[in-house]
């Protein structure tokens, strides 16, 4: 790698950290290629050197993102042991909850952001989220086996959608004034009442 390469990955390295911070801190509203610049030591100008626009950037955040809640997912997943399919998805929904609360303004980015409309969603991004829903459809597969993974893919996407409503609701706990307790009572009724349900 020549030096004005290593120059260019190391202030990429540099705006994405600098717009994690920034995430982490005050949300997605706090990205701002001036605010930027300034604390990465850098022109404007040179942000878009280095990425298409600020989507590409909050895009390389999200990925650290989603590498980080599935990293906490594998290992709720690895300290649990061998246990049951749905004891499984249990374990794996309340690693969400937990990420989800711990960081709510990196886990609300993940789905508060909006690419614009001329933008496609990179391969690698799509990969990532991929990944993470395949915790989900592994064990459904176990307790299907005999549906199709069209059938496997729309009911993976049906109780992530069940169990993130229930963490946003966790996460706006000051609003819903649902209890944790409550929260995980809520997931384990809904994803026990999926795994004992009757495919048609």
């Amino acid at each position: 790698m020549s030096a004005v390469e290593d120059r260019r990955a190391a202030l990429r390295e540099t705006l994405i950290d600098a717009a994690e911070r920034r995430v982490e801190a005050d949300g997605l509203a706090s990205i701002r290629a001036r605010d930027l610049a300034k604390e990465a030591g850098c022109s404007v100008g040179a942000i878009y050197n280095i990425f298409d626009d600020l989507d590409a950037l909050i895009l390389a955040v999200n990925l650290r993102t989603f590498a980080k809640m599935g990293a906490e997912i594998r290992q709720a997943m690895a300290e649990a042991g061998d246990v049951p399919p749905a004891q499984r998805m249990i374990v794996m929904a309340n690693a969400y909850l937990d990420y989800a609360s711990a960081h709510p303004r990196r886990w609300r980015t993940l789905f508060d952001f909006q690419m614009s409309i001329e933008s496609d969603v990179p391969e690698w991004y799509l990969k990532a989220l991929g990944e993470l829903f395949e915790l989900i459809a592994a064990p459904l597969r176990e307790l299907f086996p005999d549906a199709e993974p069209e059938r496997i893919d729309m009911l993976m996407r049906g109780l992530f959608s069940s169990v993130h409503g229930i963490v946003l609701l966790g996460v706006e706990s000051r609003i819903s004034g649902v209890p944790r307790a409550r929260l995980e009572e809520m997931i384990a009724f809904i994803i026990t009442a999926a795994s004992d349900a009757t495919l048609h």
